[in-house]
């Protein structure tokens, strides 16, 4: 990892240098014979503020030169991705579908608003249940939000940590761009800390490259607690005229010390230690070591259907067929290892060393796409675009299994599947959005398998302010995971022949921005659900279980105050399946104000977590795996936190009290998972610093 790092600050240092040593007419061609006025006629003055940022320097050159001779153009973003509007942006962000020609825009975090909530965890809807440190698996309290992992599903509980190739963000800026964010708390031996580093910069208008790396856990105040999650990310993007390419490097890895829990959660409830290393846990020397390491480039290329003028700086609004190619491999593995005398009895099981525990499995997937999209008139037309693709994936399995003692030899599993899909989307100007997707595996690996997608958006605008309405629907039928029906190791082995599960989903969402206002409802009905049950071994319930959910945001505000609100709530037919907290709610009131106008704005205030009682997750450290435990309920305990954030021109700046109300009015039952206590009251700092030059 020292090795990766290094790379990292390489890199890094390189961008910075470039961007220091790189003259400024290098960026800015000179733009003799070009043609002002019909460009005018699209974009606006180039010139100006708004219109082409790239087109500096377009005086006309007065040196010495023939009638006939034309000095080389620059060209400015001519992406069929981006409208004009986003094209005068300063710089902005977006992630690339890996099946099919689309981009999908976000949001370049620099604003002050919720930047206390510094757990990633914790920043969706009403967040999750996790184990208490930082680095450790967590799992949304909302259903719907919860990851259904094809591929690897021991990296499931740590999804909140990892970037995927369409979850990494492609930038385009202006100017080279740095953001740099730092967060601590508790004391040196406990201590806490997250290291975040974005850098990115522009080679051309329609070519960038960016890095991205996150370094966050915790030492742990409990024993045997300390965990840590690293991720890197580097990218690559051109999005041309008519070409594009999105290629990057992936590297996820979390490295933790498993202790199981405390062993009685009465020494929470009911005893203060006057050190929390003090405490008794249930696994002395246990550690889990994930690895992800992944390769991908989306390619695609756009052929017109008819010529294009001088004034065509795209193809966004022209007929057009575009070809593409999505190569993705990926390599997953984990290590898992104990000592029997420091697990105790734990574990019932011993299959293969009665002492000591030294578990190592991988899965590598590869995966080939090729799609071709046609866009029968305009992009942004009542049909913008029709998508269809062929995929092909390779997949290789690697355990110990039972067999292989006599043998002598460990072979892996080869499994192929191939599949073809395809969609459609269009809008209505900004009144009506809609789109439709099918996924079918017709024979190999997971034959039979398919995905059923369709959505529809209407929006109204009463003086310009939208309000939007959003329905969608979904059908998958899906093959087990792999490990879910083939597992051997020292603590668990199984082998079993599960049937395909079945999901429906309809989701219903009104969104007020202006009122700061958002209400939903979810429906789902799952057939042949596939679960860890109380053992922890994948059980399947062959009947129909069905969740249903509401959800509410409204944030008031009255002059300086806010006052945040989200209220979730949940009802399953069948809790030994899928449990969910019948309410959760995530509440934040803070004062608002400018000390220095334009300078200096600050927030102080008040965050604040809760969900009623229920039989919450355990956790398994064998298998890295939540499984549905019936030994006793958890929740209706609030966890309160104060906070001060600061907006001091381009730095933000945190100050924020954990966990306030620890021991102050005698429950100390805080608990999300089963004997996974949470952190007790600590100070945490923080800052993050964006740079545009």
């Amino acid at each position: 990892m020292r090795t990766v790092v290094l790379r990292v600050l390489v890199l890094f240092l390189f961008g910075i240098l470039f961007a220091v040593a790189t003259p400024q007419s290098a960026l800015a061609q000179d733009y003799t014979q070009y043609d002002r006025n019909s460009t005018a006629r699209r974009y606006g003055d180039l010139s100006t503020v708004g219109g082409n940022p790239y087109a500096m320097g377009m005086e006309q050159d007065t040196t010495s030169r023939t009638d006939t001779t034309k000095r080389k153009i620059r060209k400015p973003l001519e992406s069929y991705f981006f409208d004009d509007s986003t094209r005068k942006r300063p710089n902005f962000a977006w992630h690339i579908d890996t099946y099919r020609n689309k981009v999908e825009f976000t949001d370049i975090d620099t604003l002050i608003n919720r930047f206390e909530l510094d757990y990633p965890y914790l920043r969706k809807g009403v967040g999750d249940a996790y184990q208490g440190n930082l680095g450790g698996a967590t799992i949304p309290l909302n259903y719907f939000d919860r990851p259904q992992y094809r591929n690897f599903n021991f990296a499931q509980s740590y999804n909140t940590y990892f970037w995927f190739p369409d979850k990494v963000n492609f930038y385009n800026v202006k100017k080279p761009f740095t953001h740099l964010s730092y967060f601590m708390a508790g004391q040196k031996k406990y201590n806490e800390e997250s290291f975040w580093l974005t850098h990115a910069q522009n080679i051309s208008p329609s070519s960038g490259f960016n890095i991205d790396y996150r370094s966050q856990g915790t030492r742990g105040i409990y024993n045997w607690q300390k965990g840590r999650a690293k991720d890197l990310s580097m990218a690559f993007s051109h999005t041309g005229k008519k070409y594009s390419i999105h290629a990057g490097y992936i590297f996820n890895t979390i490295n933790n010390k498993e202790n199981g829990g405390v062993q009685n959660d009465r020494d929470i409830t009911d005893t203060i230690f006057e050190l929390p290393e003090n405490v008794p846990v249930r696994l002395q020397d246990a550690r889990m070591v994930l690895k992800n390491n992944t390769y991908y480039v989306i390619q695609s290329y756009g052929i017109p259907l008819r010529k294009l003028t001088d004034e065509d700086f795209s193809i966004a609004d022209r007929s057009s067929v575009f070809f593409g190619h999505s190569f993705q491999y990926s390599r997953w593995s984990r290590k898992y290892t104990d000592t029997r005398s420091q697990s105790g009895d734990y574990y019932e099981n011993w299959y293969v060393n009665p002492t000591s525990t030294y578990d190592s499995i991988f899965e590598t997937l590869i995966s080939n796409r090729l799609f071709i999209q046609l866009q029968p008139w305009d992009r942004e037309g009542v049909i913008g675009v029709i998508d269809g693709g062929i995929g092909m994936d390779n997949h290789y399995y690697y355990q110990f299994r039972q067999g292989d003692y006599l043998t002598g030899k460990v072979k892996g599993i080869r499994k192929t599947g191939y599949y073809v899909y395809g969609s459609v989307d269009g809008k209505i100007k900004r009144y009506f959005d809609w789109g439709g997707n099918i996924q079918f595996h017709p024979f190999g690996y997971r034959s039979g398998d398919m995905s059923i997608g369709a959505k529809a958006s209407i929006s109204a605008f009463i003086k310009g302010n939208p309000i939007t309405l959003t329905g969608k629907f979904s059908y998958d039928r899906r093959s087990p995971d792999y490990w879910s029906e083939e597992f051997y190791s020292n603590h668990y082995a199984w082998s079993n022949s599960f049937s395909k599960e079945n999901e429906t989903r309809i989701e219903a969402t009104l969104n007020i921005p202006s009122w700061g206002l958002e209400a939903g409802a979810a429906q789902s009905v799952v057939k042949n659900k596939i679960y860890y049950d109380a053992r922890s071994m994948p059980a399947q319930e062959t009947g129909n279980v069905s969740v249903s959910g509401l959800y509410a945001r409204k944030d008031f505000r009255l002059g300086g105050f806010h006052l945040n609100h989200r209220v979730l709530l949940q009802w399953s037919t069948s809790q030994e399946v899928i449990p969910v907290p019948l309410a959760s709610a995530f509440l934040s009131y803070y004062f608002e104000f400018d000390v220095v106008k334009s300078v200096l704005r600050l927030q102080v205030g008040l965050d604040g977590r809760y969900n009623t009682p229920y039989y919450a997750f355990g956790y398994n450290p064998a298998l890295s795996q939540f499984y549905n435990q019936r030994e006793k309920e958890i929740g209706g305990y609030p966890m309160v936190d104060v906070f001060v954030n600061a907006k001091w021109k381009r730095m933000r700046i945190l100050l924020k009290l954990e966990h306030l109300n620890d021991n102050l009015f005698g429950d100390r039952n805080y608990f999300t998972l089963l004997h996974y206590p949470q952190n007790k009251r600590v100070l945490k700092l923080g800052f993050s610093w964006s740079f545009y030059d």
